[in-house]
This record gives structure tokens, C-alpha cells and sequence, in this order.
């Protein structure tokens, strides 16, 4: 396979850990990357080896050379900076949460398939195979028919007020941040639709802080805790009728996924070995999607970008979360 060539838009935090990520798959060509600013650009570019800097986006994707866009900006940028790029002709991969609601989402896809590209958001856990392994053992019928789910992601993160998380203008908020991934864990083994949604969370200057959310499919349901103001061991267990499924911190994955009884007799255990950021395996899902001609992903698929954040419009209403921008555009 030929290498293809990546762009990452803005230099923030999360652009450093996605290029050392790119360093370490051989099919990932470091070729440029943009910043408002050209200094920072181009100290960027020197730090990991970039061909090519730019002190603006604009002028990044004027670049033909250019195969695929990492989107690295704050949450509130991402549409502004996804449309941008479509409309450019590059193929993107946008950090989540890939857009403030359902209507920016529905738009950027709309467009991805205008324009024929590839567009996938950053949900980088679908693509483990830590993650691969639960989902072989379910799809085997190893625990027969789901019962439950319980999903923890929370974190101390001392609030700062010029912290992004912090900041409703820039998207700020556990439930971007943190509650996506929880809801695309449950969303892939539980389905799309669930039939009630209970949310819960404690706001703090325009964001939420922390949340507790039930999804109630009927005969089935899970729970989610996530935020900013406390700790937990952030694992997950999926409850079958025939056993269940236990992830050692399902977020990092840096240890291994269990397989039980309904007797706790463990009947199988995987490993595998952790990489240098775990980014890695988004990249190469991309690549392989780029050089097949493939314009999603079927690990990341449309379909469920657009249910998660259907689900997350649905939870932001009960909570009482409404965004700058949405305001503005009414």
C-alpha cells in the first residue's frame, strides 16, 4: 500500500499525541501540518518531522499533494473546520465529538458524500482490538442475550476557566468529552434506539460537570457515569444471560478483556500488546479506508456517528445544555 499523506489542522494538545501516533505506522506520511500561527506550524512540523508548515488552513488545503486532514481544533470548531475541508477535497478524520448536534453532523455527511470522500470521526475505541475481541465473543453468541451495561469514564480535572473543557463557546462539557465514548461503547452492543433516555448532571458554568445517563431498550438497559469532579477505575461490563464481559479500564485498554460464567468462573482472557499512543489503529483503519476507495469506515460507520449524536441532542435537552452557537443560529 501506498503511504498516504496526512495534514493535522491546529497544534493543540491532542494533535501532539494523534503525530506520535503517525510515527509509528509506516503506511502514515507526516506531510504538513497548519496553526493561525506560522511559528508554531513550523516548530510543530520540526518536532515530528513534517514535510510541509503552514500558518493557515486555507493554505494547507490548497496543497494537492494533501490525502487526508486530521482535525484537531477545539469541539466548536470542528463543523466550521470539517466543511472547510470537504469543500477543499480532502478526505477527513475529525476528533470527537465531530459536531455541537445532529444538524451540523447531518450536514458534514451530506457533503462527504457530494463530494465522494472519506469522512469518519475520531472514535479511535471502535477500532481497538480490545474492543474487536468483545465484539467477536458477542457476535458468537458467548453470552447470549444482553441483560445490562455499565460504563464508567470519569476524571479529576481541576477546573481552570480558560480550559477548554471548561469553556461552553469551545464545546466544554463532559458529555462531548467523555460521555461520547461511553455512548458509542453501549450504542455498538445495544443498538441505535433505545427506548427511553434518563439523563442527570450537575452544571456548572454553562457545561456540565458531571452526568449519569440510563438507556432503556426494553428488555435491556445500561447505565453511564462520566465527568470532571471525581475518579473511578473506569471499567465496563456487559451482562449477559449466559455471562458476561468484563473490560480492565475499557477506555485505555491497557490491560485485557474477560470473558465469565454466570458462576465468575473466567473462561477466557485476551491480551494485547499496547502501543505507543493506541491512535495507531485509527490510522491504519483510515488508511486501508482511503486506499480501497472505502468513504466510511465500517468499523466507524455513518450510521452510528449519527445515532450517538442524536442520542447526545436527546441528552442535552433533558440536561439543560445548549451551546453559543446554537443560540446564535436559533
Amino acid at each position: 500500500m501506498k503511504k498516504i499523506k496526512w495534514g493535522i489542522l491546529s497544534t493543540g494538545k491532542i494533535a501532539h499525541t494523534f503525530a506520535k501516533a503517525l510515527q509509528a505506522v509506516p503506511q502514515a506520511e507526516l506531510y504538513a501540518v497548519s496553526s493561525r500561527s506560522a511559528c508554531k506550524a513550523a516548530d510543530f512540523a520540526a518536532e515530528y518531522g513534517f514535510e510541509k508548515s503552514f500558518g493557515s488552513s486555507e493554505d494547507m488545503l490548497k496543497n494537492p499533494e494533501l490525502d487526508v486532514v486530521y482535525i484537531a481544533s477545539p469541539m466548536a470548531c470542528h463543523y466550521n473546520d470539517a466543511k472547510m475541508c470537504l469543500n477543499a477535497g480532502k478526505n477527513v478524520l475529525c476528533e470527537k465529538s465531530v459536531t455541537l448536534n445532529s444538524a451540523e453532523l447531518t450536514e458534514l455527511l451530506n457533503l462527504a458524500r457530494e463530494k465522494k470522500l472519506f469522512f469518519m470521526e475520531a472514535m479511535w475505541t471502535k477500532t481497538l482490538p480490545h474492543f474487536l475481541q468483545v465484539k467477536k465473543w458477542f457476535d458468537e453468541g458467548r453470552i447470549f442475550k444482553i441483560k445490562m451495561i455499565k460504563a464508567d469514564f470519569v476524571n479529576i480535572v481541576p477546573f481552570a476557566p480558560n480550559d477548554r473543557l471548561f469553556k461552553p463557546e469551545l464545546g466544554g462539557g463532559a458529555l462531548l468529552d467523555l460521555g461520547v465514548y461511553t455512548l458509542n461503547l453501549v450504542m455498538a452492543f445495544l443498538g441505535n434506539n433505545p427506548m427511553q433516555i434518563h439523563a442527570y448532571a450537575n452544571m456548572r458554568n454553562g457545561v456540565d460537570f458531571d452526568d449519569s445517563v440510563i438507556l432503556d431498550y426494553s428488555d435491556a438497559f445500561a447505565v453511564m457515569d462520566f465527568g470532571f469532579d471525581c475518579r473511578s477505575e473506569n471499567g465496563a461490563t456487559i451482562v449477559g444471560e449466559k455471562g458476561l464481559i468484563v473490560f480492565d479500564r475499557w477506555f485505555f485498554c491497557t490491560e485485557s478483556v474477560k470473558l465469565y460464567d454466570n458462576n465468575n468462573n473466567l473462561i477466557e482472557e485476551k491480551y494485547f500488546p499496547h502501543p505507543r499512543t493506541s491512535y495507531e489503529y485509527e490510522i491504519r483503519e483510515v488508511n486501508r479506508c482511503i486506499a480501497e476507495g472505502l468513504k466510511e469506515s465500517p468499523l466507524v460507520p455513518h450510521s452510528d456517528t449519527a445515532a450517538v449524536m442524536r442520542i447526545i441532542d436527546r441528552i442535552k435537552g433533558d440536561i439543560g445544555l445548549v451551546y453559543p452557537q446554537e443560540i446564535e443560529k436559533g
